[in-house]
């Protein structure tokens, strides 16, 4: 999260076991115009809970003549996960948007926990990925330098973690919405970072 809002950043590796099952998964879920989702954990848990959390903001937004807060999409996700607590459900996920208080951010993960922050990082890779956002954050980010920071972190994480990988997706939510900023492949980016130490 930054003044211009929140900068989202994923990988597309899935996998089972040690088995790499996909290389393009779109770990990032499309709410509404102006909510993110992301995936970390089973994917079926995450995709299914987070396309219900879609369709319950719709029909926040239709009773209401207004676009759901982040908090308030972000506590739907909680309450609806923490009823299952200790069932077996697999999820880590961020919510980030844009909304009249201006960016929010979001974990939330299927324990029922909800924790609002500037930055964070999950998953496998998260551990590789904090260590580079937390060298790189900074008050006064422009939109580019924030995009850069987020490509690294998870270019880093790909390239230290076995489970992380595939290519980076960086999305940017603002006062507009969400829009799709870059998406590079992991040994394109690799080619492009060795050339700038050298």
């Amino acid at each position: 999260q930054f003044e211009e809002g929140v900068m989202v950043a994923v990988d597309s590796r899935a996998t089972a076991g040690s088995y790499i099952a996909s290389q393009t998964v779109q770990k990032v879920i499309e709410i509404n115009p102006y909510l993110l989702g992301t995936m970390a954990g089973g994917a079926a848990d995450c995709s299914f809970w987070e396309r219900l959390l879609a369709r319950q903001c719709r029909v926040y937004e239709l009773r209401n003549k207004e676009p759901i807060s982040v908090a308030a999409a972000s506590k739907l996700l909680a309450n609806m996960v923490y009823q299952y607590k200790g069932m077996g459900l697999s999820m880590g996920t961020m919510i980030c948007g844009w909304d009249k208080r201006g960016p929010g951010l979001y974990y939330v993960d299927s324990e029922g926990t909800r924790v609002p922050g500037q930055a964070f990082a999950v998953g496998s890779g998260s551990t590789y990925a904090y260590g580079v956002l937390d060298r790189g954050r900074r008050r006064g980010l422009t939109a580019e330098d924030a995009c850069d920071l987020a490509r690294r972190a998870i270019y880093q994480a790909a390239r230290r973690d076995a489970y992380s990988g595939g290519r980076v997706t960086v999305y940017h939510v603002g006062p507009g919405g969400w829009r799709r900023v870059s998406v590079d492949n992991i040994a394109d980016l690799q080619e492009r970072y060795a050339a700038e130490e050298a």
